[in-house]
């Protein structure tokens, strides 16, 4: 069947937040100014966090987290493979080591009890990955944290908005970090943001993301080494403007995952995401479904290209990290039977603020054709 061009995702910006940036471009600042201390106020106002560092990436924000908090040489990082590659990089540019381990089957997130098996004398750290935008078990995590004297870095770059009761996502670990690429719930191009409510970390931060400058230096004088990790005014202004419209971004994301959970809901050859956990707030990232268990997951690539051929954007999320090219002399911890199985059958459908319903209705008919093809 025929059916309308629909991308995999899309930006949401307004023409309010497009004139927001020409104004900060006729500005005499680009850099540094009142728009980077506007925006980060906004996020310790969201999460009760008394200290926000606006950065160039969420991958920058993770490879800060990982140096302010002294992780390094030596030292072993617990952190799901079932995610997008970028937190185990930023564990391996410091000289440390992630260690794999496997994922709940319905949340997808980090499994508490693989994340006990694992822990030895070279762990210093859990990264814990709201994945998919579905809050983490942290309670879990922050008990087995404190109980062996483990940092516990909240890697909630897909998780903007989500909730476990009335405390936000990014406000139980030590470190938390959230990200802006297009795709994600605001967007300010590219960029990222740290929390902590510790100044001392803050503070290195800061001077980390600013090529080592201690607040007291000059321009030409630095302190310590650091990177260029700065987020621009541009990119500053963006993110105000989103961060105004965030309720009304989160409520639109959780409507449309409501109607795909409408029209597949009948489904029994594909397993729908977690819609609901008690308690807590689900921030919708995208919207994956897997082909069944009673179905070969070699079927799954044929789907993809079916709706690719129909001009559907859809993707394969995620590729485990353990098993890429780029991680294959870093053994996994233990067998990570799920994370292999749920990944082998994933498609991640088109998911973006401005979809609608009709275009919905077109992506639904089309997967469930192509379903009946090879099933």
């Amino acid at each position: 069947m025929n059916s309308p061009k629909i991308p995999l995702s899309s930006p949401d910006v307004t023409e309010a937040e497009i004139e927001a940036v020409a104004e900060t471009l006729r500005s005499p600042q680009l850099s540094l100014g009142p728009r980077l201390a506007e925006f980060e106020a906004m996020f310790t106002q969201l999460t009760g966090i008394a200290h926000a560092v606006a950065v160039s990436s969420g991958t920058a924000g993770l490879h800060l987290a990982m140096l302010a908090l002294g992780i390094g040489a030596g030292d072993e990082v617990i952190v799901p493979s079932f995610t997008f590659i970028a937190v185990a990089n930023a564990i391996r540019f410091v000289g440390a080591t992630p260690v794999f381990v496997d994922i709940d089957e319905l949340t997808l997130n980090l499994s508490p009890a693989a994340v006990e098996r694992t822990i030895n004398s070279r762990t210093r750290a859990i990264v814990a990955v709201h994945t998919f935008g579905v809050p983490a078990d942290m309670p879990t995590l922050v008990r087995l944290a404190r109980s062996h004297n483990l940092m516990l870095i909240e890697d909630a770059c897909e998780a903007l908005g989500a909730t476990i009761g009335s405390q936000p996502i990014g406000s139980f670990g030590d470190v938390a970090v959230f990200a802006f690429y297009p795709n994600k719930q605001i967007t300010t191009g590219e960029g990222g943001m740290i929390l902590t409510r510790d100044l001392d970390l803050a503070a290195k931060m800061r001077r980390l993301r600013n090529q080592g400058r201690a607040p007291t230096d000059s321009w030409l004088q630095h302190t310590e080494i650091g990177y260029n990790y700065r987020l621009s005014e541009i990119a500053c202004t963006l993110g105000i403007g989103q961060m105004r419209r965030l309720p009304s971004i989160l409520d639109r994301r959780e409507e449309i995952a409501r109607v795909y959970r409408q029209h597949l809901s009948a489904e029994l050859r594909l397993t729908l995401p977690i819609h609901e956990i008690p308690g807590c707030r689900i921030s919708w990232f995208v919207y994956v479904v897997r082909l069944a268990d009673g179905l070969p997951a070699a079927h799954r690539d044929e789907v993809i290209r079916e709706l690719g051929q129909a001009g559907i954007g859809c993707a394969r999320y995620f590729a485990p990290i353990h098993l890429q090219p780029a991680y294959a002399d870093i053994p996994a911890a233990e067998d990570l039977r799920i994370t292999e199985s749920v990944a082998s059958r994933t498609i991640a459908l088109p998911f973006f603020n401005r979809i609608n319903d009709s275009q919905i209705v077109a992506v639904c008919e089309v997967l469930k054709l192509a379903i009946g093809r090879i099933s």
